[in-house]
C-alpha cells in the first residue's frame, strides 16, 4: 500500500478509527470481546525480552492472558503488543500465524490496544528495514531509518524528552520527563497522519514517538523501562479509572539525556555463592594473604538499590562466563529473571555469549545462548571476546558469513540489542608508523617519553592480546551489526583517575553508534569531564557506586551544574 494511504480513513470527530478498506477478508473472524478487568492480553510472537513487559504488568497488579491464536486478539478486553525484533520477521510472523488480520481486526472494532516500540510501527503501511516490508496499513507513513550520514548516532539509545502534541490520558503525567527509547528506525510526521499523533521526539528531525485516535495507542519507547515515569503511563493505559501520584519532574527534560551506568561484575566467590566483585586491572582477588575474591555484595540487591538511586542502566558481566557454558549457569540466569522484576530500566547481561558444544556433544548456536538470556530479562546482550574473533576473521577474508554471533543475533533482534564490549590495553609508540593499527597522541608521555600509543584488544577477560586494535574493532563490529561499543580500559581498571579521554575519544568519533566509556572513574568530575571532552553517550561505573564512595544521584547533580543533560 503506497505512502498517505490507510485503511482507515482519518477519524470522525468522536475520534474513532472508520474502516475505509481491508486487505484481507476478516468477516470469519467473529469472537466476543472478554471483560476481565485484572486481566490484560499479551501478544508475544516469540522475539526479544517481553518478560520486562510482563514484570511491569504484573507489578502494576494484573493478570496476564498471553495470545495463542488469532481468536485470542479478539477476545480481548485490553491488549499490550510489545514488537521488539526486526519489522519485517515481526510481519513474517503474524501474516503466517493470521495474527495480522486478527490484529486488523481488532483495531478496526476501536478495541483497547498500546503498542510499545515495534508493536508502534508495524501500524504504519511500510518500513524500509531490510524492505520495503508492508506492515499493518492502519496509519499512514514509511518507517524509516535514522540518517547518521549526518553526524547522527544510530540507534538512538537513550533518555529522550517528549513533546505532548494531544491531550491523552495514557500521557498524563509524562510531560517534562525523559523517558526511555531504543531504536534504528522512526516514523516521521505527515498531513496524512497528523491526526493520530499524540507526542512527537526531536533526534536530528521531529520523529513520531506516540499515536492516539479512540481506544488505539501506541509508542514508541519503552514504558516499561522508562522507570516510575514508564510505569505510570502503562498504568494510565491498564487502569485508565484509576488515580496515581503524577510526581513532576525535577528538572525539565529537553533532549536526549547522557546516560550513567552501574555495572555488576559477577562471579562465583570461592565457597560458590554468586556475588558481585570488582577488579583492580581485572585482577578481583584481594590482595591480603587470603587472596579471596572481593565481595561487594549480591546482585540483585545491588541492582535493585541502583535503580532506586537512579541508574540510567544497569549491566550484569559474567566474568567468567568465558569459561563455561553460561546456558549450564542456572544461578545467572536466575539473576537476572529476578532483578528484571525490581528493575524497570534496561538491563545488559554479558558473558560466554559464543556457539558452544556441551559436555554430551550438543551444539548451542549463540542465538540460542542470547535467546535465553532474553527470555530471563536481558533488553541488551553484550558480547566479548567471539566479537574480536569475528571481526578479525572479517578483516582476513573481506566476507561477512552471517555466521558470527554478532550477525546472527543483530539480524534476529535487531542491532539496538547487541553491544560489543571491548577490552583494550594501551600500548606506547615512539612513532605511529611504528605499528600497523590506529595510534592516538596521547595526554601523558608514556615510560620512555612515547608521544604516542595504540590500543590492543584482548579476550578472555584480559588475559590473552590479540593482533587488532580498538579502533580497527570498533569500526568492524558496527559494519558486522553491532547497536552500542563499551568501551573499557585495562590501564584505567580500578584505578579512580578518570577514563581514558584519549580512547573514547578516538573511538566514538570513529563510529556512528552509541559509545558507553568505562573504566577509571573516581569522581564526579570524570563524568563530566568525558562527556565534554568525547562523543560519549554514557558513562558506566562499578566500584566508586559499590563502595558508595560516590552516589549515583551525587553524579547526576554534578553533570546538571555543568551543563550536562540528565535524567534526575
Amino acid at each position: 500500500m503506497p505512502t498517505g494511504t490507510s485503511i482507515y480513513a482519518i477519524p470522525c470527530s468522536a475520534g474513532r478509527p472508520k474502516r475505509r478498506s481491508q486487505r484481507r477478508a476478516t468477516s470469519s473472524l467473529s469472537v466476543r470481546a472478554s471483560t476481565d478487568v485484572s486481566t490484560v492480553t499479551l501478544l508475544d510472537y516469540g522475539a526479544g525480552n517481553v518478560r520486562s513487559v510482563r514484570n511491569a504488568i504484573r507489578h502494576l497488579g494484573l493478570g496476564i492472558r498471553d495470545v495463542r491464536s488469532p481468536e485470542d486478539i479478539l477476545a480481548a478486553d485490553r491488549l499490550v503488543f510489545p514488537g521488539v525484533g526486526a519489522f519485517g520477521s515481526a510481519m513474517d510472523v503474524l501474516t503466517r500465524t493470521g495474527m495480522a488480520d486478527a490484529l486488523r481486526e481488532y483495531i478496526r472494532r476501536d478495541r483497547p490496544f498500546l503498542g510499545i516500540c515495534l508493536g508502534l510501527q508495524l501500524l504504519f503501511d511500510s518500513s524500509e528495514e531490510n524492505g520495503p516490508v508492508s506492515g499493518l496499513g492502519v496509519i499512514p507513513g514509511v518507517v524509516r531509518r535514522f540518517d547518521s550520514s549526518k553526524g547522527l548516532i544510530v540507534p538512538h539509545i537513550g533518555w529522550n524528552a517528549l513533546e505532548i502534541t494531544k491531550d491523552t490520558q495514557l500521557l498524563q503525567g509524562a510531560d517534562g520527563h525523559h523517558v526511555y527509547f531504543v531504536h534504528s528506525y522512526h516514523a516521521l510526521p505527515s498531513d496524512a497522519n497528523k491526526d493520530w499523533i499524540s507526542s512527537v521526539c526531536n533526534y536530528g528531525e521531529s520523529f513520531i514517538s506516540s499515536i492516539s485516535m479512540g481506544n488505539i495507542q501506541a509508542v514508541q519507547f519503552h514504558p516499561e523501562k522508562s522507570g516510575a515515569t514508564g510505569l505510570s503511563i502503562l498504568k494510565n493505559f491498564l487502569s485508565p479509572n484509576s488515580s496515581g501520584s503524577k510526581v513532576p519532574p525535577r528538572r525539565k527534560a529537553s533532549n536526549l539525556a547522557k546516560r550513567v551506568i552501574a555495572c555488576l561484575d559477577v562471579r562465583s566467590n570461592d565457597s560458590g555463592d554468586l556475588v558481585v566483585t570488582k577488579g583492580d586491572q581485572y585482577d578481583v582477588r584481594d590482595h591480603s594473604s587470603s587472596k579471596e575474591v572481593r565481595n561487594l555484595g549480591k546482585p540483585v540487591d545491588l541492582a535493585s538499590q541502583y535503580y532506586i538511586d537512579g541508574a540510567d542502566e544497569v549491566s550484569f558481566l559474567n566474568i567468567t562466563g568465558f569459561r563455561d557454558f553460561p546456558l549450564g549457569d542456572l544461578p545467572m540466569l536466575e539473576v537476572l529473571r529476578c532483578a528484571s522484576e525490581k528493575v524497570f530500566v534496561p538491563l545488559t547481561v554479558g558473558g560466554g555469549i559464543r556457539d558452544f558444544t556441551d559436555a554430551n556433544g550438543r551444539y548451542y548456536s549463540s542465538l540460542e545462548v542470547a535467546s535465553e538470556y532474553f527470555r530471563s530479562g536481558a533488553d541488551k546482550i553484550s558480547i566479548g571476546s567471539d566479537a574480536v574473533f569475528a571481526a578479525e576473521a572479517y578483516l582476513q577474508t573481506g566476507v561477512k558469513t552471517g555466521k558470527s554471533s554478532l550477525e546472527q543475533i543483530s539480524r534476529v533482534y535487531g542491532n539496538q540489542a547487541v553491544v560489543v564490549s571491548i577490552d583494550p590495553r594501551r600500548v606506547y609508540a615512539k612513532n605511529p608508523e611504528e605499528v600497523p593499527f590506529k595510534t592516538v597522541k596521547v595526554s601523558s608521555k608514556g615510560p620512555l617519553g612515547e608521544e604516542y600509543a595504540w590500543y590492543q584488544c584482548t579476550v578472555s577477560g584480559g588475559r590473552d592480546s590479540r593482533p587488532i586494535g580498538a579502533y580497527e574493532l570498533a569500526k568492524v563490529v558496527e559494519e558486522l551489526g553491532a547497536g552500542e561499543i563499551l568501551l573499557n580500559c585495562i590501564d584505567c581498571d580500578g584505578q579512580g583517575c578518570g577514563f581514558d579521554i584519549d580512547l573514547v575519544k578516538m573511538v566514538s568519533d570513529a563510529v556512528t553508534i552509541p559509545v558507553i566509556a568505562s573504566s577509571g572513574a573516581g569522581a564526579v568530575e570524570h563524568f563530566s569531564e568525558v562527556f565534554e571532552k568525547t562523543n560519549a553517550s554514557a558513562a558506566l561505573a562499578a566500584g566508586i557506586f559499590h563502595r558508595k564512595e560516590v552516589p549515583i544521584l551525587a553524579v547526576k547533580e554534578h553533570l546538571v551544574d555543568a551543563g550536562v543533560e540528565v535524567r534526575v
